[in-house]
């Protein structure tokens, strides 16, 4: 990122995004008004969507329409539940879904209403299951169609699920 006249950085929450829309608001640590989250901005972290509750580093610059994010840095996913453990992943170790490794895939069709969709990992035949508590869970809120994303998949009940999902700009990172 350039400086940019009056940029400073905040941490703050995601109070909701919607995808659809093209934009949303992040509550800061520091309190004050809200902060418009622009999709574009997002999008140039290597994201499409994120989850409401998700932790979020931006730089944000005042406007004649106030504060708005310009650069995002960091996203964490929001808090799990102690009590949620998804159903499917029940009966699996902890250990074999914490050993899953991060594939590249391309998302085949995601429906946030019925709360789940498929993805394909690069040189393999078989679709995945990717359940929208697994997004929230890994931070993001919904997925597009032929969105390049990394997942961590498992044998599961179901066949081949996902157990985290990020964005693959986002996956490259941490390596």
């Amino acid at each position: 990122m350039t400086e940019r006249e009056g940029a400073r950085r905040v941490t703050g929450l995601v109070k909701w995004f919607d995808p659809v829309k093209g934009f949303g608001f992040v509550v800061a640590d520091e309190g004050g008004p809200d902060i418009l989250l622009h999709a574009n901005v997002l999008r140039n972290f290597g994201q499409s969507s994120v989850a409401d509750g998700a932790k979020i580093e931006l730089d944000v610059q005042n406007t004649d329409r106030g504060i708005q994010a310009i650069e995002v840095f960091l996203i964490e996913p929001p808090a799990a539940e102690e009590s949620a453990t998804l159903a499917d992943f029940e009966d699996i170790d902890p250990a074999v879904i914490q050993a899953a490794t991060l594939e590249p895939a391309r998302v085949k069709w995601f429906d946030k209403g019925k709360g789940f969709g498929f993805a394909n990992i690069f040189g393999r035949d078989e679709d995945v299951f990717v359940h929208v508590e697994v997004l929230r869970r890994s931070g993001l809120a919904d997925l597009q169609p032929g969105e390049a994303v990394g997942l961590r998949a498992i044998d599961g009940k179901r066949g081949r699920m996902a157990t985290e999902v990020c964005a693959w700009e986002a996956a490259l990172k941490d390596d």
